[in-house]
Protein backbone atom coordinates (compact mmCIF):
# COMPACT_ATOMS: atom_id res chain seq x y z
CA UNK A 1 0.00 0.00 0.00
CA UNK A 2 1.30 2.97 -1.30
CA UNK A 3 1.31 6.21 1.45
CA UNK A 4 1.15 9.36 -0.55
CA UNK A 5 0.61 12.97 0.73
CA UNK A 6 -3.08 14.53 0.61
CA UNK A 7 -4.30 17.35 -1.57
CA UNK A 8 -5.85 20.12 0.68
CA UNK A 9 -6.55 23.81 0.06
CA UNK A 10 -6.49 26.96 1.94
CA UNK A 11 -7.98 30.22 0.94
CA UNK A 12 -7.07 33.85 2.04
CA UNK A 13 -10.25 35.71 2.02
CA UNK A 14 -9.83 39.32 1.18
CA UNK A 15 -13.08 41.68 2.49
CA UNK A 16 -13.96 43.85 0.16
CA UNK A 17 -13.46 47.34 1.29
CA UNK A 18 -12.10 50.59 2.04
CA UNK A 19 -8.50 49.47 3.26
CA UNK A 20 -6.54 48.74 5.20
CA UNK A 21 -7.53 45.08 3.98
CA UNK A 22 -8.74 42.19 6.45
CA UNK A 23 -8.94 38.82 6.37
CA UNK A 24 -11.56 36.25 7.49
CA UNK A 25 -10.09 33.35 10.01
CA UNK A 26 -12.32 30.25 11.26
CA UNK A 27 -11.87 28.93 14.51
CA UNK A 28 -12.05 25.00 14.53
CA UNK A 29 -13.94 22.90 15.74
CA UNK A 30 -12.09 19.84 15.49
CA UNK A 31 -8.12 19.03 16.69
CA UNK A 32 -5.99 20.46 15.91
CA UNK A 33 -7.74 23.51 17.52
CA UNK A 34 -7.20 27.16 17.21
CA UNK A 35 -7.71 29.95 13.99
CA UNK A 36 -6.83 29.01 10.51
CA UNK A 37 -7.40 29.61 7.20
CA UNK A 38 -10.79 28.70 5.37
CA UNK A 39 -10.23 25.38 3.91
CA UNK A 40 -9.82 21.48 3.96
CA UNK A 41 -9.27 18.63 1.51
CA UNK A 42 -10.00 18.42 -2.12
CA UNK A 43 -12.77 16.04 -2.83
CA UNK A 44 -12.22 13.17 -5.59
CA UNK A 45 -12.93 14.26 -8.91
CA UNK A 46 -12.47 18.12 -7.80
CA UNK A 47 -10.38 20.88 -8.80
CA UNK A 48 -8.56 22.81 -6.38
CA UNK A 49 -10.28 26.07 -7.29
CA UNK A 50 -13.86 24.39 -7.04
CA UNK A 51 -12.33 22.80 -3.47
CA UNK A 52 -11.44 26.04 -2.69
CA UNK A 53 -14.87 28.05 -3.57
CA UNK A 54 -16.11 25.06 -1.85
CA UNK A 55 -14.52 25.11 1.21
CA UNK A 56 -14.42 28.57 2.25
CA UNK A 57 -18.32 28.95 1.54
CA UNK A 58 -19.07 25.69 4.26
CA UNK A 59 -16.56 26.94 6.33
CA UNK A 60 -17.32 30.62 6.33
CA UNK A 61 -20.90 31.20 4.39
CA UNK A 62 -19.31 33.13 1.84
CA UNK A 63 -19.40 33.60 -1.60
CA UNK A 64 -15.92 33.88 -2.47
CA UNK A 65 -14.73 34.77 -5.67
CA UNK A 66 -10.99 33.60 -6.30
CA UNK A 67 -8.12 35.92 -7.77
CA UNK A 68 -5.13 33.81 -8.10
CA UNK A 69 -3.63 31.25 -6.70
CA UNK A 70 -0.70 32.25 -4.25
CA UNK A 71 1.60 29.62 -3.09
CA UNK A 72 1.45 25.83 -2.45
CA UNK A 73 3.30 25.00 1.45
CA UNK A 74 4.52 21.25 1.13
CA UNK A 75 6.53 20.24 4.64
CA UNK A 76 5.14 16.97 5.93
CA UNK A 77 5.14 17.72 9.26
CA UNK A 78 3.30 21.19 8.34
CA UNK A 79 0.21 18.94 10.09
CA UNK A 80 0.99 16.46 12.54
CA UNK A 81 -2.31 14.36 11.45
CA UNK A 82 -0.26 13.21 7.95
CA UNK A 83 1.33 14.35 5.28
CA UNK A 84 -1.31 17.02 3.59
CA UNK A 85 0.50 19.17 0.61
CA UNK A 86 -1.96 22.58 0.43
CA UNK A 87 -2.38 24.98 -2.64
CA UNK A 88 -3.22 28.01 -1.04
CA UNK A 89 -5.90 30.74 -3.02
CA UNK A 90 -6.88 34.46 -2.74
CA UNK A 91 -9.67 35.03 -2.77
CA UNK A 92 -12.34 38.15 -2.17
CA UNK A 93 -15.72 38.59 -0.82
CA UNK A 94 -18.18 40.96 0.67
CA UNK A 95 -21.06 40.24 3.58
CA UNK A 96 -20.54 38.99 7.30
CA UNK A 97 -18.53 35.75 7.54
CA UNK A 98 -20.31 33.30 10.44
CA UNK A 99 -19.03 29.85 11.21
CA UNK A 100 -20.39 26.70 9.81
CA UNK A 101 -19.18 22.93 9.14
CA UNK A 102 -16.35 23.08 10.66
CA UNK A 103 -15.64 26.03 12.20
CA UNK A 104 -16.99 26.98 15.12
CA UNK A 105 -16.74 30.36 14.35
CA UNK A 106 -16.13 32.98 11.56
CA UNK A 107 -14.47 36.64 11.89
CA UNK A 108 -12.54 39.40 10.16
CA UNK A 109 -8.57 39.74 11.36
CA UNK A 110 -6.46 43.01 10.11
CA UNK A 111 -2.60 42.50 9.89
CA UNK A 112 -2.14 43.63 13.15
CA UNK A 113 -4.53 42.22 15.38
CA UNK A 114 -4.36 38.34 14.17
CA UNK A 115 -5.31 35.87 16.76
CA UNK A 116 -2.35 34.21 19.34
CA UNK A 117 -3.26 30.24 18.95
CA UNK A 118 -3.21 29.14 14.97
CA UNK A 119 -3.62 26.02 13.56
CA UNK A 120 -0.80 24.22 11.51
CA UNK A 121 1.18 26.69 9.54
CA UNK A 122 -0.84 29.26 8.72
CA UNK A 123 0.68 32.06 10.93
CA UNK A 124 3.51 31.42 8.42
CA UNK A 125 1.47 31.16 4.95
CA UNK A 126 -0.71 34.38 6.53
CA UNK A 127 2.90 36.21 6.72
CA UNK A 128 4.25 35.14 3.25
CA UNK A 129 1.30 36.90 2.45
CA UNK A 130 1.69 40.02 3.94
CA UNK A 131 4.88 40.33 2.52
CA UNK A 132 4.21 39.62 -0.68
CA UNK A 133 0.43 41.10 -0.87
CA UNK A 134 -0.02 43.81 1.18
CA UNK A 135 3.73 45.14 0.90
CA UNK A 136 3.53 46.03 -2.53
Amino acid sequence: MYKNPVPTVDVIIEMKGPAPKKIVLIKRKNPPFGWALPGGFVDYGESLEEAAVREAHEETSLRVRLIRQFHTYSDPARDARQHNITTVYIAEAEGNPAGRDDASEAAVFGADGLPEEMAFDHRDIISDYLNDRWKN
